[in-house]
């Protein structure tokens, strides 16, 4: 499969990645957008599913109760975010137009449908330099879920993001862990640079992303730049090995590059020269 996915905009369901289509074996992902007097019918059936709305409003109606869901735009406030367990059929319905995103991973039905309200979410800024970001912690340990891992992450023109790379591969004792990153720019027609690659064999995959474009993490290592003028949002659904507490686990850092969490600054060219 492909792992740089177009959004298409003529369909309801405007991206579909499932575990048959992706290669791998936890997590499926779609992006959706309704209008007017269109509905999205959706059955968990055997997994567990967090439902992120990113633009518009709409209401989710569902055996646990109706849920209505707005957002302004993904660079305008972070979300409620929806959870259902395995077994639970809901229908997502718009009288305008609501986009949203929706993750799902084999789940054994711990954990009740819920909504996490925006003000329960965790933000942190990470990294420093050309490497600082902001990151929120919108389905992440200690947040209930079984396997499903959810941020999402604002990155400046000119940074980067996932620096030093780091992988969840099993390589260096890491969790196997599968993950989608689904972005939008800041303006719409800003451009990233995102990457995946390894150090054992010879994988190496660039990726010039835009605004909408879902990039799949199959293996290696991975980190993202935007480009200067080109704010960036992504938002990353995980899911794999690690189930309930152990969701914390961190990923692995490449070696070559981890001392830069010491020091961002560390190595850094002075202009101008002193050559001229």
């Amino acid at each position: 499969m492909n792992h740089h996915l177009k959004s298409n905009y003529d369909e309801k369901v405007v991206l579909d990645v499932s575990p048959e289509s992706a290669g791998w074996e936890y997590l499926s992902f779609r992006a959706v957008k309704i209008r007017g007097n269109q509905v999205y019918l959706h059955s968990t059936e055997d997994t567990e599913l967090a439902l992120v709305p990113l633009e518009g409003s709409g209401t989710v109606h569902s055996s646990a109760g109706d849920f209505n869901l707005s957002r302004a735009g993904v660079f305008s406030a972070k979300p409620d975010v929806l959870y259902f367990p395995p077994d639970a059929d809901f229908i997502a319905s718009t009288e305008g137009a609501f986009e949203f995103a929706v993750g799902e991973a084999p789940a054994e039905g711990k954990y009740p449908a819920r909504l996490f309200r925006a003000e329960e979410i965790r933000s942190e800024v990470r990294g420093g330099g050309a490497a600082r970001r902001q990151v929120n912690h919108i389905l992440s340990h200690p947040m209930p879920a079984e396997r499903l891992i959810l941020y999402e992450v604002y990155v400046p023109g000119g940074a980067w993001s996932g620096y030093p790379p780091h992988c969840h591969d099993g390589y260096g004792g890491s969790a196997h862990l599968d993950e989608t990153y689904y972005f939008r720019t800041d303006p719409a027609n800003g451009v990233a640079l995102h990457r995946n690659y390894r150090r054992d064999v010879d994988f190496d995959e660039i990726f010039p992303v835009r605004d909408t474009d879902l990039v799949l993490v199959t293996q290696g290592f991975h980190s993202t730049a935007a480009a200067p003028g080109s704010n960036l949002y992504f938002l990353n659904y995980l899911a794999g090995e690690l189930v309930d507490e152990a969701r914390k686990t961190p990923p692995y850092d490449d070696p070559d590059y981890a001392w830069l969490k010491e020091d961002y600054s560390a190595n850094l060219m002075r202009l101008p020269l002193p050559f001229g």
